[in-house]
């Protein structure tokens, strides 16, 4: 299934999911993660995007820190042996304990069980600073060659930076990733302030990948959780309720919707043919450093929850690292 040199281009048949999440219960999800896969296999799929965190899925919740993994356990173990029994590309992200570097949201791509790349996602969200750290300044998102095809990575919230379309550009033929994007907490806020903050929320949970998808010039295949979300509010006396937004999307390189499926459909698969390759981009990447504006309540969580959630993380991730 080796792409030739004159591929670059080519239309393929891709897939995306979107998984209703159990958190961190691994088993239950890496099968859910092989069921919807199989059904894209079924459906003629050849590059397969799986969610960020798609073994564990994200809240605020100690228990992820149980389900941390190296490159050799069950989750990057899926991703070779799937890609090698039915000869397609997959990827995901997942909690990867790395020797010596602590812990990264680490996006692996493989096809026919050779590793594509890896891609660390360059900073948190929120209640993630207790679980994981930032990866490397130096790291690119860009993963390696498949046969004459670039592929690249990006993963939830770095679809609402600009630096992330910045180095991408022109570097990638096609973008795999994933996101774990939270609604606005559903019970402690009165509809008329909820409502508009999560209808914006909601927009800008796909809007963000079409953006990232026309500032780069290339596709994005999107992966996505849905399903109720019940868990502490980091920080804060007060209970989290909502759920997980969805948009598994397949977008083209212009940032349109070829094939998308929203929350309330619940879990499933896009499935969509698009041209893998690069195209011509001269609108100007936005000066600043978000691609669309994170609302008040989203700001304020950012920001004490990354304070919070570093401390957390030395204490009981960082500090309890195997041969610690």
């Amino acid at each position: 299934m080796t792409m030739s040199d004159g591929e670059r281009g080519k239309r393929e048949r891709v897939a995306a999911v979107q998984l209703a999440t159990r958190i961190a219960d691994s088993p239950a999800n890496i099968a859910g993660c092989e069921k919807l896969a199989l059904s894209a296999v079924a459906e003629g799929a050849r590059w397969i995007a799986l969610p960020e965190f798609f073994n564990t899925g994200v809240a605020w919740d100690p228990k992820l820190a149980d389900a941390i993994e190296t490159e050799s356990g069950p989750a990057a173990s899926f991703l070779r042996e799937f890609s090698a029994r039915h000869g397609v590309v997959i990827g995901g992200s997942f909690l990867c304990r790395v020797s010596g570097s602590g812990v990264r949201n680490r996006y692996l791509a493989f096809a026919e069980g050779a590793l594509i790349g890896r891609h660390d996602k360059d900073l948190p969200t929120m209640w993630e600073n207790a679980f994981y750290q930032g990866g490397d300044p130096g790291d690119t998102g860009v993963l390696g060659l498949y046969g004459n095809v670039r592929v690249g990575a990006a993963v939830c919230w770095e679809f609402m930076r600009t630096m992330t379309a910045a180095r991408l550009r022109n570097r990638v033929d096609v973008v795999m990733g994933g996101s774990c994007w939270w609604s606005i907490p559903e019970k402690i806020l009165p509809r008329l302030v909820r409502d508009p903050w999560e209808r914006q929320n909601a927009l800008s949970a796909l809007a963000a990948v079409q953006d990232t998808a026309r500032l780069v010039g290339a596709p994005v295949i999107h992966a996505a959780h849905c399903g109720s979300i019940g868990c502490p509010m980091f920080g804060l006396p007060l209970p989290y309720y909502g759920y997980y937004e969805g948009n598994a999307a397949v977008i083209d390189a212009a940032g349109r919707v070829i094939a998308g499926r929203k929350h309330g459909e619940g879990e499933g698969i896009v499935c969509a043919e698009v041209s893998l390759g690069a195209v011509p981009v001269t609108e100007k990447i936005p000066d600043g450093f978000w691609l669309r504006s994170r609302g008040i309540l989203p700001w304020f969580a950012w920001h004490y929850q990354r304070l919070l959630g570093k401390i957390w993380y030395r204490r009981h991730v960082a500090r309890n690292a195997p041969g610690r």
